[in-house]
């Protein structure tokens, strides 16, 4: 039988910082410096309303909500210091955990259990699978977790990787480059490429999409990330910020029109006929599984876990290789009534 983390994962926390009162309303509020790994766009409609429908003030919480530049980019700005906690993919999070090991990045809670991942193509062109990619030219940015995690989809579907050309670009440029055949296929979420190609003129009956986990790949999605440094200075930050993205996913899956007037009250552009379909489709392809349904937001299973650490540390031919309670503590979740669907 699988066996989840246990909330006293091997962080190097004290006991007394695990018996920590939490800090009252009346007191001054928890702040941190926050990033998401894209755009904000309708699959980020849950931070945006939890900030803005009361969460986070519920939470004695003060985290300006950033866009970011790709999944990639997350964990090196988190190590850094230029962002206190942030949200991404959790295997572009796993290999820079591998990679440096001594930046002490954990995990601290998953709000989307199934991996967005994932190559795309045209519909109406010649590749067909995944091994027709050989030879074909792929557009991404540098830091776009598809981009990132390539390597380990190539390995599992039987893509020769040094045939591969890429073609770096900025992220708004990265659709048009498939919309006007100036690449053969791009990679990314699905939740961002499939509306944005859609904005373009291409809707997705016209897209060819290979997911990476449709491979082999069964990997949690995006969670949420922070240093074992925040974790011993701002512990109740960090519980809150948890606390009030989980239940604002959680809000916005149940009251969806209501988060996306909360995402175009924050991004006036925004188009809500587009917004809402990428909203869905991150509760869809991203959030909502058997187990999630079953057990509740952010129920990590170290078997699972183990095997996309394997797989990421064996395809980039990593030096170290985290422990699943290295990589994942669940210390910091609200009580699973509160995770519950």
């Amino acid at each position: 039988m699988s066996q989840t983390i246990g909330r006293r994962a091997a962080l190097g926390l004290g006991a007394g910082l695990l018996a920590a009162p939490r800090l009252s309303l009346a007191q001054a509020p928890h702040k941190l410096r926050f990033t998401l790994d894209w755009v904000i766009h309708g699959g980020y409609s849950f931070a945006v309303a939890a900030e803005r429908g009361g969460l986070f003030r519920k939470y004695n919480l003060e985290m300006p909500i950033n866009r970011g530049y790709g999944s990639g980019r997350v964990p090196v700005d988190i190590a850094a210091g230029t962002y206190d906690i942030g949200f991404g993919d959790l295997t572009s999070q796993l290999r820079f955990m591998a990679e440096n090991p001594d930046r002490g990045l954990v995990c601290v809670g998953v709000l989307y259990d199934r991996s967005p991942l994932s190559a795309t193509v045209r519909a109406d062109g010649p590749i067909r699978e995944p091994k027709q990619l050989n030879g074909k030219t792929l557009a991404a940015p540098e830091f776009d977790g598809g981009r990132q995690i390539f390597p380990v989809f190539a390995n599992a579907a039987g893509i020769d990787l040094g045939s591969i050309n890429w073609m770096s670009v900025s992220p708004e440029l990265r659709e048009p480059m498939l919309v006007q055949k100036r690449a053969d296929g791009i990679t990314g979420f699905i939740t961002s490429t499939a509306m944005s190609l859609k904005a373009l003129g291409m809707d997705r009956p016209q897209q060819r999409v290979f997911y990476y986990r449709d491979y082999g790949l069964d990997f949690y999605g995006s969670g949420i990330v922070t240093t074992r440094a925040i974790l011993r200075e701002k512990p109740e930050a960090v519980r809150a910020a948890v606390g009030a993205l989980t239940e604002g996913m959680i809000w916005a899956y149940k009251n969806p029109n209501e988060a996306i007037v909360a995402l175009k009250a924050r991004e006036p552009l925004t188009d809500v006929a587009i917004e809402t379909e990428r909203q869905q489709i991150s509760f869809d392809e991203m959030m909502l599984s058997d187990k999630v349904r079953q057990h509740g937001l952010s129920f990590v299973e170290a078997d699972r876990l183990k095997r996309q650490i394997d797989a990421t540390v064996e395809t980039f031919k990593l030096p170290n290789r985290p422990t699943p309670e290295m990589a994942y503590t669940d210390e910091f979740l609200p009580p699973r009534a509160v995770r519950m669907l």
